[in-house]
């Protein structure tokens, strides 16, 4: 599994490096590259508070974070404009946060507070937020893939300009809303680029176990779809890639990327991962992105050791202020736990709270109040019991007998 994923990654990167020699290596500034690192050292170190809050209970629900995959969550985001549509799935708290959400709001979401960015009902796998495009966080394998399809289907109907990019995990291209979605998409030309964030594991079973044809973006070629794989360490790279499936999808042609990533965690923050071995943790560690990446800007001289610590600093600052903010945040009334089912009014939606009755129980009447002869003003001692010796009922009827029960 290791092995696999190593070897992929390493073959990738080989034919980016091949592309790139064949034609002009596009610029990427020394101060986009510095971004880049501040970005994924961002995401890195709210999910290193996350995975604490969730362990003092300041978080509930299920936790999935992006601890080994910030490389593809920063080149991803930063090949959207700001009016492109997202759609992820509930592994989702750094694509929120690059989309240009406050930190504060997706902390306190975390935290199931007011201020946060679903109000504080959504929580780690249910974010939205209009304003920034991000329509949603889905908790359903594969729930995004329709809705991303339709909004894609919306935007060419409107004649619009803008992309949906629709994030899942590798698992999700073994469901049959994968293959339904990117079918149409290529029949009706949609806006839309559909990128697999390939990990190696669809929970605790490696793709190579799970998928006949474990190169994922060869799936793109039974709908004619234009498709890629990138090596998801390298943020450069996978922003190189994803700006060209987002052009292809502009210009009328979806796209499918692979990006080929690493978690170095769990599939969650209570999955112990012990389907791994200790050798390859010790691997994982080794090739951590975050620190690789800024090893590379310091032996180019992008960054010295001063500009590094104070990057440290200043994500560490804006992390405790985030963790400070979800804490004083307050918690929501629960009368507005249904305002934001719909997005407009609906007449007669439903406003039960869990163990409220569908009606209201008729009271029960006064004593004396019942009227003389019902069944009800019977005594209850007064009333027969049957006859028959509960011995002389037989067990069985004719027609159990020989059943084969």
């Amino acid at each position: 599994m290791a092995i696999q994923a190593r070897q992929r990654r390493s073959e990738v990167a080989a034919h980016s490096v091949a592309a790139q020699a064949a034609g002009p290596e596009p610029a990427v500034s020394d101060e986009q590259l510095r971004k880049f690192y501040r970005d994924m050292l961002l995401v890195r170190r709210f999910e290193e508070r996350a995975a604490r809050a969730y362990t003092e209970a300041l978080v509930g629900g299920y936790c999935h974070l992006n601890l080994g995959e910030e490389a593809a969550v920063v080149g991803l985001m930063a090949a959207l404009r700001p009016a492109d549509y997202l759609f992820t799935n509930y592994r989702e708290h750094g694509y929120a946060i690059m989309r240009g959400i406050d930190p504060k709001q997706v902390m306190a979401e975390l935290y199931g507070r007011v201020d946060g960015v679903s109000k504080g009902w959504g929580g780690s796998m249910h974010m939205f937020d209009i304003t920034h495009r991000l329509l949603g966080g889905y908790g359903i394998v594969g729930g995004q893939l329709p809705l991303a399809t339709g909004a894609a289907l919306a935007i060419d109907y409107r004649g619009g300009d803008e992309v949906v990019m629709c994030t899942m995990g590798d698992g999700t291209a073994a469901i049959g809303a994968f293959h339904e979605s990117l079918n149409i998409a290529a029949l009706w030309n949609l806006p839309v680029v559909f990128v697999v964030i390939n990990n190696g594991l669809g929970m605790g079973t490696a793709v190579t176990r799970s998928s006949a044809e474990p190169e994922l973006y060869k799936r793109g070629a039974a709908y004619r779809m234009e498709s890629a794989p990138v090596d998801g360490s390298d943020p450069v790279a996978v922003c190189e890639a994803a700006v060209r499936a987002v052009e292809s999808a502009r210009g009328g042609q979806p796209y499918l990327l692979e990006v080929i990533t690493e978690r170095l965690r769990g599939h969650s923050v209570v999955d112990p991962a012990k389907y791994r071995s200790a050798e390859e943790v010790e691997r994982l560690k080794h090739e951590d992105p975050v620190p690789h990446f800024g090893a590379r800007l310091l032996a180019s001289g992008v960054l010295d050791d001063s500009g590094l610590a104070a990057i440290e600093a200043d994500v560490k600052a804006l992390v405790d202020e985030a963790a400070d903010f979800a804490a004083s945040s307050p918690q929501p009334e629960v009368s507005t736990l249904f305002d934001y089912t719909y997005a407009t009014p609906v007449a007669n939606d439903s406003r039960r709270l869990p163990g409220q009755p569908l009606f209201e129980p008729e009271p029960f009447p006064a004593s004396g109040s019942v009227a003389s002869g019902s069944v009800a003003s019977v005594p209850v001692a007064s009333v027969p019991v049957a006859s028959v010796p509960v011995a002389s009922v037989p067990v069985t009827s004719p027609a159990m007998n020989g059943a084969g029960a």
